[in-house]
């Protein structure tokens, strides 16, 4: 497809070589964006631009005038939009010529995630990759012909002008080229039927790692590339496979990788939490925007990784990252924000990119004063963690055991020395301009942090924990939960809108089932039931064996796109993949194991050519391959010995418990009302029941 794309930039170039600038022509722009609640969509709305939000207004105008559209997606943390608002649609000139030859529509992609990966697609077959800004210009009915990211003011207005031109004077191959495009778009999604006979076996999975690991970083952690993404899913399937199959420098792979992360300035040393990614090789500038998605996926992997490790240090990551989702991204009914955005404001009155978390020497050593030395070396305010302008971003390269040796201190002095210091520092930084904040709810990413929640509780029995998951659980129940089984995906100023995506259903069941296990709470297995029901009738394709994006219920896009690939967030129908799984056995519903077993055969051809790529996808293989076993906890002490069991790490095993007579397919008929049993299973097939959970783990772990 990239030829088309090349071959439209060749009659871009000869219509300005051949076309004449047309005259200037005055335009009373008229921005509706005031009337949008989406922070990012609100930070446009006084541009100059006629920005439109998306919607059938908006193309129906467009085909009435017979003007290209242009689509322009972002997100509010998202530092490169706002450079692209800033040099170009706050520029009247810009502005005038966006105004006068185009219906220009503006969209958050976290909104909007269906039209997102729709352009998004698009712009991936036009050029390769993608990112945000997006920017797309499209035919009046919507159909893409030239796009790209984030484009400076002089290339931006360029293209404009000539696309223009040659819409005017050569429609038609913007038509063809259109229509090629689209061809490439609907061949995106198509995934193969797999004729092969289905076998999930060990070795598969440990051919797909072994190539994986050709692109390992032993020395820094994650992957030889730049800018560094975090990808919590690709870690926490490694960590699995490493522990289930022994692979001590797998596993060692791992615990460098978590290492260097929370010892970068990625994490946020002084309030916790995590930024998106990271610009450079070893973790230390990120762009410096907190994401509430990935700060869940890192607290579930950190949880896990503690079990294994029983390292402290992972410990403190998850309960300071915590306490910042509590105290800046949590509402007063129990939702999360979305996001923190990479810019703030400097004292000069800029916007400017991470000045909320920097330091300068002059100012550490005034708060620090005779500890200054000490905190210089334990956080490199040295060349190491130097930035830029003379800023420092805090960043460690030792464990707090290594920098005891070689400093001479005591383990008990440091800790308490660190404390004192990340509290002056928190208190200076409170008096600074605050990052802005996405204040939008969106149903996903809060089942993302909801799961968060309820690993922590699972692995510290926190019980401050488990009140927030409950808390959030009963939000999505109450607000966003509709009396048909449906979903919104959005909520602000107590209004559920738009209608919930395949992420959605498939995290909130996913964080469903989780609180259950952790609670013993039928209502949550249930619901998750109902949600997977509607699921099925809405968004299934029996004779493609996947699930779409979209509900047939929302209005048809230009294609009806399918998420399988995994990427930052685990793809949706990997999620459903292992949603079935549980529910099968939870349920014994043999056509839920089949679907869930059918998509991932399917699969298997892109996994061996991308792993890292279907790395949720891997970890419902590891289901398969190797043992998997049923935990029925039984009788009035089943929360306290489902406690004791989590106690252990045990990735390849799901839990069902009663404290009274239950009639679900793994309890029924084992409550015993003077003793408290414990079954484990394993295809079907039970153990006999013991009365210590020491007994059941001996026969789980080998």
């Amino acid at each position: 497809m990239n030829y088309y794309y090349w071959l439209l930039t060749l009659l871009i170039i000869t219509a300005s070589c051949t076309s004449q600038n047309e005259p200037s022509m005055k335009h009373q722009y008229t921005n509706d964006l005031i009337h949008e609640t989406s922070p990012y969509l609100l930070q446009h709305a006084h541009n100059p631009v006629d920005w439109k939000p998306w919607g059938q207004k908006a193309l129906d105008q467009a085909k009435k005038e017979n003007k290209l559209i242009i689509v322009s997606i972002g997100y509010a943390a998202c530092h490169w939009c706002h450079v692209m608002e800033h040099e170009s649609f706050e520029d009247p000139k810009v502005a005038e010529i966006m105004n006068n030859n185009y219906i220009s529509i503006k969209i958050d992609r976290e909104e909007r995630p269906d039209i997102d990966q729709v352009y998004m697609n698009a712009v991936q077959l036009m050029t390769g990759s993608g990112g945000w800004p997006l920017n797309m210009v499209t035919l009046p009915d919507g159909r893409p012909v030239w796009g790209g990211t984030y484009f400076p003011k002089g290339d931006w207005i360029e293209s404009l002008n000539q696309i223009t031109k040659l819409y005017k004077n050569q429609p038609e191959k913007l038509e063809d080229y259109a229509d090629k495009l689209a061809q490439g778009m609907q061949e995106m999604d198509l995934i193969k039927k797999n004729t092969n006979t289905v076998s999930f076996d060990p070795e598969f999975v440990a051919a797909a790692v072994k190539d994986w690991s050709k692109h390992f970083d032993h020395d820094m952690g994650g992957t030889k590339r730049v800018p560094k993404f975090m990808m919590p899913n690709n870690y926490h399937f490694l960590l699995r496979y490493a522990y289930q199959t022994g692979d001590k420098a797998l596993l060692d792979f791992v615990k460098n990788t978590l290492n260097k992360i929370s010892y970068g300035g990625v994490y946020d040393h002084i309030g916790g939490g995590f930024s998106r990614y990271s610009t450079d090789g070893k973790w230390h500038v990120p762009h410096f925007e907190k994401m509430l998605y990935d700060n869940a996926q890192l607290v579930s992997l950190y949880s896990d990784a503690f079990l294994v490790t029983k390292d402290p240090w992972y410990k403190k990551v998850i309960y300071e990252t915590l306490e910042f989702v509590s105290r800046e991204l949590t509402t007063s009914e129990g939702a999360f924000y979305s996001s923190l955005d990479a810019d703030s404001t400097t004292p000069n009155g800029e916007l400017e990119e991470g000045a909320y978390y920097v330091w300068n020497k002059d100012e550490l050593k005034n708060l620090l004063t005779d500890d200054y030395p000490l905190f210089e070396s334990y956080y490199n305010i040295n060349s190491f963690g130097l930035w830029e302008k003379g800023n420092y971003v805090l960043i460690k390269n030792k464990s707090d055991q290594e920098f005891c040796e070689d400093n001479s201190i005591q383990i008990k002095t440091l800790l308490a020395k660190v404390s004192k210091w990340k509290e002056i520092l928190f208190l200076a930084r409170e008096k600074r301009s605050r990052p802005r904040l996405d204040d939008k709810t969106l149903t996903s990413w809060n089942a993302l942090m909801l799961k968060a929640y309820i690993d922590a509780y699972r692995v510290f029995d926190e019980p401050k924990f488990l009140k927030a998951a409950l808390k959030n659980a009963q939000f999505i129940k109450n607000k966003q939960l509709k009396n048909d089984n449906s979903l919104f995906h959005n909520y602000k100023l107590g209004k559920s809108t738009i209608n919930g995506y395949l992420e959605d259903y498939a995290l909130v069941i996913e964080a469903f089932i989780e609180l259950y296990q952790n609670t013993f709470d039928e209502q949550w297995l249930e619901t998750s039931q109902r949600l997977t029901e509607y699921t099925l009738s809405h968004f299934y394709d029996a004779n493609k064996n996947v699930f779409y994006f979209t509900s047939d219920l929302d209005p048809e896009l230009i294609t009806r796109t399918v998420e399988y690939q995994d990427n930052v967030i685990p793809a949706s129908n990997s999620v459903m993949g292992k949603n079935l799984f549980l529910l099968s056995h939870y349920y014994d519903r043999s056509d839920y194991k089949n679907i869930s077993q059918t998509m991932l055969h399917n699969s298997l051809p892109q996994i061996e050519n991308y792993a890292s790529g279907y790395s949720n996808w891997l970890d419902l293989m590891l289901n398969y391959a190797f043992d998997y076993f049923e935990l029925a906890i039984v009788g009035k002490e089943a929360e306290t010995k489902l406690k004791e069991v989590n106690k252990v790490y045990i990735p390849n095993m799901l839990t069902a418990g009663s404290t009274y007579d239950s009639d679900s397919a793994l309890l029924k008929n084992r409550y015993t009302p003077s003793k408290t049993l414990v079954y484990v299973c394993q295809n079907r097939t039970c153990k006999y029941p013991v009365e210590t959970t020491s007994e059941a783990l001996e026969m789980m772990i080998k």
